[in-house]
């Protein structure tokens, strides 16, 4: 995903979040971000149509998660996410989860872990 001004507006406009950093230049360049910054929601929601939609798949929810931010994701990078199945107990559809998105230059912007259920309908 490249994340642009656009995609931050709008995610501002969902959540209420109109922090200085993801809108004001000047602002931001006065911090040690130097330029504008993404919300870090933005990135965990990519880690949320992963788990959604590809791994463990279509009907898996969050039951706990915890994020690290080790670097600004700033307008303009591209991110992407990976995430690996780290423990999944198959009768109880629960597993443990771990992720990193990194940016286009490789640089991690997001880490962590998760706990997940996957939500199987009845035959």
């Amino acid at each position: 995903m490249t994340v642009t001004a656009d995609i931050v507006k709008r995610y501002a406009e969902l959540t209420g979040d109109y922090n200085p950093l993801h809108f004001d230049e000047e602002f931001a360049s006065k911090t040690r971000f130097g330029r504008l910054i993404s919300q870090g929601g933005i990135a965990v929601g990519l880690v949320h149509a992963l788990v959604a939609m590809d791994l463990p798949g279509p009907g898996t929810v969050f039951t706990e998660q915890h994020w690290v931010f080790p670097a600004p994701v700033y307008i303009g990078d591209t991110i992407t996410a990976e995430g690996r199945i780290t423990d999944w107990d198959e009768p109880r559809n629960r597993g443990k989860m771990e992720f990193v998105i990194v940016n286009q230059d490789g640089v991690e912007v997001l880490k962590g872990s998760t706990g997940v259920y996957r939500a199987v309908p009845a035959e």
